[in-house]
């Protein structure tokens, strides 16, 4: 039990509420859609898979009665993320939760469809460009949450500033973990643009979950340590539902309401690693990212 940490104790209602949720047709992001529908939340599924988020929806609808909403959404093409908010922009005018979930793990090294390192691309970029075309729907229904399913990897992780996207000396591990601090750093920033508006931010790490996401560890490491990783996994890691619990406590709880730009873990308010809490260094990875999705000169 000690492993598999607290669960969140809120019994806040959702009722009239629209959630969207990255890659929940598996995993935390499904368990997270399942406790968030039951509490009267309309979902809005948006994943690349759409016969699994076909049945992901259906099993949600089957067990909660609520609404389940999908649409295609391919992070690592910004055509794609484009498509998805433009598409949300005109069936939902109101989007009180937004929870950045899907993610890719230590993968060989990939690029996006418009030239970033899969990783970085996928986990930050496509997260940052969704959120920010999405952010009228949010400020339209404040007070609204924003929430950015980070990693305990964000402690190993450095922004390479001269070299982004790895090209000179990709290790997935190093990308992922940089990935991971992105989503730290731009939460921070993010709940700076947004002071005032009644839109707030979080950042958590879910635990070590045994799920889908570390699919590709075997192509990054040797067979022992992934045979180990998923063997180990099996007694000392946490459950899905478990996992979830850190991202529902962020979208519900009724505490930390006013609380924003903040890291969580088990529940609770943690302090990010010292690089993930550097108001230089969110500044800076906003005005990149600003300009490798192409999105101009933007106010929020």
């Amino acid at each position: 039990m000690w492993l598999q940490g607290p669960k969140c104790k809120s019994k806040a209602r959702l009722d009239g509420n629209t959630v969207v949720i990255t890659g929940c047709n598996t995993g935390i992001g499904k368990e997270t859609a399942l406790d968030l529908s039951a509490r009267g939340a309309r979902i809005v599924m948006l994943c690349r898979d759409l016969q699994k988020a076909r049945l992901a929806a259906e099993e949600v609808h089957r067990q909660t009665g609520n609404a389940v909403v999908i649409h295609p959404l391919d992070l690592a093409s910004l055509e794609s993320v484009r498509s998805a908010a433009a598409k949300l922009r005109d069936t939902e005018p109101h989007i009180h939760i937004l929870i950045n979930n899907a993610g890719i793990m230590m993968c060989p090294r990939w690029e996006t469809k418009d030239g970033f390192e899969m990783q970085l691309g996928t986990n930050h970029l496509g997260h940052f460009l969704l959120t920010l075309l999405l952010l009228d729907n949010i400020k339209a229904c404040a007070p609204a949450r924003i929430i950015n399913v980070s990693s305990i990897a964000h402690t190993q992780g450095r922004m390479h500033w001269e070299d982004l996207h790895l090209k000179q000396n990709y290790d997935a591990k190093e990308a992922y973990c940089q990935s991971k601090l992105a989503n730290v750093l731009f939460t921070r920033e993010l709940a700076k643009k947004l002071h005032g508006t009644g839109v707030t931010t979080y950042s958590l790490h879910p635990g070590v979950v045994q799920t889908e996401l570390g699919r590709h560890i075997h192509q990054s490491v040797n067979g022992f340590i992934h045979w180990a990783f998923h063997f180990f996994g099996n007694f000392f890691f946490k459950t899905v539902k478990r996992g979830a619990q850190t991202t529902i406590y962020c979208a519900v709880e009724e505490s930390i309401a006013t609380h924003t730009g903040k890291y969580y873990s088990d529940c609770a308010e943690k302090a990010p690693h010292p690089r993930g809490q550097s108001d230089e260094d969110a500044k800076r990875l906003w005005e990149s990212s600003v300009q490798l999705v192409g999105y101009g000169q933007c106010s929020v």
